[in-house]
């Protein structure tokens, strides 16, 4: 931040030497952006930047600029239809659009802050222009410049679309979601026929407050708490049991390797939204798996020993807390353990040879040498991979939305806060907005959630990945 701070100084600094110091096309070049360029018989350069100056101020002037004025209140004139009497046609008044003006405002303040650093860059071009005249050094044609990003900078071409496409993908919805935290855009102020407006971090004390109408604070504690054990918990045994399974498969005694690969690999081959549903329907109270434990003596059986009540018709496996946080660990485990598996076979077939001769002259048995080697080796290489996905299962919706997408809470307080046991962040988030258009707590939510794994991110990556390992295993 601090070095940010300086270039911005800096940046501003320049502009003011260029504009004291610079001769009059320079000068000039703080109203015509082009003339700089005109003034040194650089003409295609002139015109295009003439030409944009043009546009981005008619395009402020016309389009953003009433929307950008409108900002500090998001709107004051609400939609409302009037009946004509004369013409027997309703008519609806100039109303505003929060909405439009949030979006329209942010991508406004966008466009200028893109064009004062385009200004202050166009100003220290020409500058350098004017003292390579002075210096009598060579000043490339617009052919030149043409050329060069064919070459020594292509990779500007080549990272130009990327990067717009960054900011409207990108950027601009995570700075309009940021800022709709900071409103009461909800089921009651729906655009275009309510208005929404600003409510400073009302929502944000919301989120942790917890009183007889208000029990965000009480969901949110519990939902994160199964976030966190969920991604851990998700993330950790499917590691491990792909590493065993691969280290079963690929063990010295085991036969026909390819068809053990090949079964567990089908898996992956089933779109996971197929097997999910399927597992659902499989598991639900009335489904083929709670039949057979009927009819085997499993219901029974967890009945005499306490796991269930004796009135109990079936096993609750995805309709009550606990027995559906367990069914999806158990469900993610078979989902997620064969991928594990391929990648940790391709890990295993490059560990050191050496090392492992090593430690078996020094008598190591087998376990010490997949404890003392073979899991540092692992981990070391797939520590960026395990950092992707602790994060991949705090936002893992598919696994969490398609087993659950029928279960009932009986807690009123997370009910009162549209949430369930077993939501994730993620999950809840989706629910808030797709089923009950609360769309400022939903924001607030999805903050919290970057905050998460942003954090997580830095610390597992600065501790995992940190440090001089790579001499230990070249």
């Amino acid at each position: 931040m601090k070095n940010m701070v300086c270039k911005i100084g800096n940046a501003f600094k320049e502009l003011g030497h260029a504009f004291v110091h610079g001769d009059i096309w320079v000068k000039l070049s703080a109203i015509i952006m082009g003339a700089g360029y005109f003034g040194r018989k650089q003409f295609v350069r002139g015109v295009l930047m003439t030409v944009l100056e043009v546009g981005v101020i008619a395009s402020i002037a016309k389009v953003f600029a009433p929307y950008m004025a409108k900002l500090n209140t998001l709107g004051t004139v609400q939609r409302e239809e009037i009946f004509d009497i004369l013409t027997m046609k309703k008519t609806v008044n100039d109303y505003d659009n929060s909405l439009l003006i949030l979006l329209y405002g942010i991508i406004g303040i966008l466009i200028v802050v893109a064009f004062i650093a385009l200004y202050i860059g166009n100003m220290r071009a020409v500058y350098r222009l004017q003292k390579m005249q002075e210096n009598g050094e060579h000043i490339n044609s617009f052919k030149d410049d043409i050329a060069s990003f064919k070459n020594e900078n292509f990779h500007i071409t080549l990272l130009t679309l990327p990067s717009l496409g960054v900011i409207l993908i990108n950027v601009i919805p995570i700075i309009f979601m940021i800022c709709i935290a900071f409103t009461n855009y909800d089921e009651n102020h729906q655009p275009p026929t309510y208005l929404f407006t600003w409510v400073g971090i009302k929502n944000f004390i919301a989120l942790f407050t917890n009183s007889q109408t208000i029990t965000f604070g009480y969901a949110f504690v519990r939902v994160l708490a199964w976030t966190l054990i969920w991604a851990v918990v998700a993330t950790a045994t499917t590691f491990l049991g792909g590493i065993l399974l691969a280290q079963f498969i690929n063990h010295e005694h085991t036969h026909f390797k390819g068809m053990w690969r090949t079964l567990f690999v089908i898996t992956i081959g089933i779109p996971q939204f197929v097997t999910l549903l399927l597992i659902s329907k499989m598991f639900g109270d009335y489904g083929i798996v709670n039949t057979w434990c009927a009819n085997v003596g499993i219901l029974d059986f967890f009945k005499n020993i306490g796991l269930l009540s004796q009135g109990a018709q079936c096993i609750p496996f995805l309709s009550q807390p606990g027995w559906a946080h367990v069914t999806i660990i158990l469900v993610n485990i078979w989902v997620g353990v064969p991928y594990q598996m391929l990648v940790a076979t391709g890990i295993l077939m490059n560990i050191p040879t050496d090392q492992i001769e090593s430690a078996k002259i020094d008598g190591a048995n087998k376990f010490q040498t997949f404890w003392k080697i073979t899991m540092p080796y692992v981990l070391f290489i797939t520590g960026p991979s395990l950092i992707q996905s602790v994060i991949q299962n705090i936002n893992n919706f598919n696994v969490i939305y398609l087993l659950t997408s029928t279960y009932q809470t009986t807690n009123m307080a997370m009910a009162g806060s549209n949430a369930k046991e077993v939501d994730l962040l993620v999950t809840w988030l989706f629910t808030l907005t797709n089923d009950y258009s609360n769309f400022k707590m939903a924001s607030v939510i999805g903050i919290v959630t970057f905050v998460i794994c942003a954090a997580l991110s830095l610390l597992t990556f600065s501790r995992m990945i940190g440090g001089d390992k790579e001499e230990v295993y070249r």
